[in-house]
């Protein structure tokens, strides 16, 4: 079963996608990314670091390795699996909308 997935925009590779349960949404490594091609058990590098904040206002970080199709999110995480190894969710899931994320993304200039 896929644990990540790739979305395109145009045609073109846009970035990977794997679902984050600390973050309980996606995020997306892009080229900047080495990936091992293996989607069940999915190794990217370096680490990933996506900074935010929440619904309050409050900063959040979630800083992780995905190694081998685990999530090991280290310990400047502000999420309760921070300094914890977990699986990556068995399926990706597919109700999600890649066309969404690449449209939301490219909004918030997070890719050009």
């Amino acid at each position: 079963m896929a644990r990540a997935t790739v979305t395109t925009n145009k045609g073109k590779f846009y970035c990977w996608l794997v679902f984050c349960p600390g973050c309980e949404c996606v995020h997306g490594p892009n080229a900047g990314w080495t990936f091992n091609g293996d989607f069940e058990k999915p190794t990217f590098s370096p680490s990933i670091l996506v900074k935010g904040a929440d619904g309050d206002g409050a900063k959040t970080v979630c800083h992780s390795f995905v190694r081998d199709g685990q999530i090991q999110f280290l310990g400047d995480c502000t999420h309760e699996l921070a300094g914890k190894t977990v699986d990556l969710p068995d399926e990706f899931n597919n109700d999600f909308n890649t066309a969404d994320y690449v449209e939301q993304a490219e909004k918030l200039n997070f890719r050009k």
